[in-house]
């Protein structure tokens, strides 16, 4: 290669990594929900959808008492919500989605929007008190699957609707709930609602889906021979569905494949080594031949340092880290912006905040 050549390869690398370089400077993290807010000890489990006019909804469990999970250390959840017209700017005030009771949670939400009806969907649990994944008991209404939509862009919710007995064999003495998400849920190119799911006990992840725009639900069978929980799902380039796990045990995440649009799955493959969390899948827009994936989450040690990383071969290979916030940092959601940006709601600082930060398309373009 001819020395003028090999500068103008270097110029143009030089470039690139100073615009990554300036875009991740450039990142503004917004707290949406603060530890205190609206009388809560703090808010968790971050879920986060961009409704048919754009406006971008950022959903949280409010947990009034202590940090604990549903059912745990005599807690209370209530399921919550703020809209933002800016592009994440700026937030709208508290706005409640259901208070169940005294000691009761509503939480764990799941959210999708089904383009055709214009309709935003989040699905979620309702935790008797006292109980949890731990001590639901199977075949009862200790913890139910409940689904709520929006005809107003996240303005107001419809009543809930009970799934349960679709979304778990209540006939099953083992199965003694099935947990939607958090976050992540799809809709495919053939119009099927689809949200990666998780039963317990033991912990194996399958999904749950809706032909008819949500009236009726159905479950789909058991990743093989997979031992996890929290997960996610994008769809790929040849309509294959992509389901991105938490792992029980081990250094690795898993994956699995459905090409039945989540009805069947692959045996479990190793993907992304990261520790024990909830992290984030989406497809990004564009017409490329495989489907450009990213994927948010601690880089470690522990949940801590917030990275994301771009497949460009459809889920098969992940490339390098691109660091987004240091510090303490556990689950994130992703939603992609009216304008190509990526919005990302993430735990912050030791759990204390909830905080948005828009990342621009720039920071994910394949570099030439």
């Amino acid at each position: 290669m001819h020395a003028w050549m090999v500068l103008l390869a270097l110029a143009a690398l030089t470039a690139a990594l100073s615009a990554e370089a300036g875009a991740q400077a450039a990142l503004q993290h917004v707290d949406v929900f603060t530890a205190g807010e609206g009388g809560y000890a703090l808010f968790r489990i971050p879920a986060m959808e961009t409704a048919p006019d754009g406006s971008l909804l950022a959903f949280a469990e409010a947990r009034k008492y202590n940090g604990g999970d549903p059912g745990v250390a005599n807690n209370e959840i209530d399921l919550v919500l703020k809209r933002s017209e800016d592009g994440g700017a700026t937030w709208s005030a508290l706005q409640l989605i259901e208070h169940a009771g005294e000691r009761w949670s509503s939480a764990n939400p799941a959210t999708v929007v089904d383009r055709r009806g214009r309709r935003v969907w989040v699905i979620y649990l309702r935790c008797r008190p006292g109980r949890n994944t731990e001590t639901t008991r199977p075949g009862t209404d200790d913890m139910l699957t409940l689904a709520r939509s929006s005809r107003d862009n996240g303005t107001s919710w419809s009543e809930p609707v009970d799934i349960t007995a679709a979304a778990r064999d209540m006939a099953d003495p083992h199965w003694a709930c099935t947990v939607v998400g958090p976050g992540g849920a799809i809709q495919t190119r053939t119009g099927r609602l689809l949200a990666a799911a998780w039963k317990a006990r033991p912990y194996v992840p399958f999904a749950i889906y809706s032909d008819d725009r949500g009236r009726t639900w159905h479950r789909g069978e058991p990743v093989p021979h997979a031992a996890g929980n929290e997960c996610q799902v994008a769809e790929l380039t040849d309509g294959r569905i992509l389901m991105d796990i938490r792992q029980n045990h081990g250094p690795t995440r898993m994956q699995a494949l459905s090409s039945d649009g989540g009805i069947t799955w692959s045996e479990p493959r190793p993907a992304i080594t990261v520790g024990e969390v909830a992290c984030a899948l989406e497809r990004l827009p564009g017409r490329s031949r495989r489907a450009n994936l990213l994927w948010t989450g601690p880089k470690g040690p522990g949940r801590a340092n917030l990275i994301a990383r771009v497949s460009r071969d459809d889920g098969e290979t992940f490339g390098p880290e691109i660091p987004l916030a240091e510090g303490p940092a556990a689950y994130s959601d992703l939603a992609v912006m009216k304008d190509g940006r990526v919005g990302m709601l993430w735990e912050r600082g030791s759990y204390k905040t909830i905080a948005f930060t828009a990342l621009p398309a720039a920071m994910f373009r394949e570099r030439r």
